[in-house]
């Protein structure tokens, strides 16, 4: 996210915001935040993401990854920054509950899975002697047969 629509977000200036972050640097390191080239400015411009250069005031915006608009949330001072710091935490609770939740479902399915592979060979097993039972059923035995007999 941009430090300008953060700051909207956030409710104080971009000012105020990039001074925060300037004053807390060591917090921000290169995958939390990054400050935008004059390259990637106009590659923006040219796709009209942006209208022109001067949506940024004149200054290269600064650049949040979620991570970053974490920190930057415990920096700030603003009782919106406070709420959205407390709702970022709930979220991670929540994510973390929803992960664990499946991991365990996962676990019992691999459990699942061997105990089935297991049991495939017995049932292999169960219908390889059901098939011999058949198969002998279906051969007609040698019996000794009744009646008369001659005898040469």
């Amino acid at each position: 996210m941009l430090d300008r629509d953060l700051a909207e977000l956030y409710g104080i200036k971009t000012r105020v915001l990039k001074q925060a972050v300037k004053r807390n640097m060591d917090r921000f390191p290169k995958d939390f935040m990054f400050e935008m080239t004059g390259k990637e400015i106009d590659g923006m411009v040219s796709q009209n993401v942006i209208p022109s250069k001067s949506y940024f005031g004149g200054a290269a915006p600064f650049c949040f990854t979620e991570q970053g608009v974490t920190m930057l949330s415990c920096i700030l001072n603003s009782k919106t920054a406070i709420e959205v710091n407390i709702r970022v935490v709930r979220v991670f609770v929540k994510v973390r509950e929803y992960a664990l939740t499946h991991k365990e479902i996962l676990l019992q399915l691999a459990k699942l899975e061997k105990e089935v592979k297991g049991n495939s060979k017995d049932i292999e097993n169960i219908f390889a002697v059901l098939k011999e039972l058949i198969e002998k059923d279906a051969k007609p035995s040698p019996r000794n047969r009744i009646g008369f007999k001659q005898y040469d």
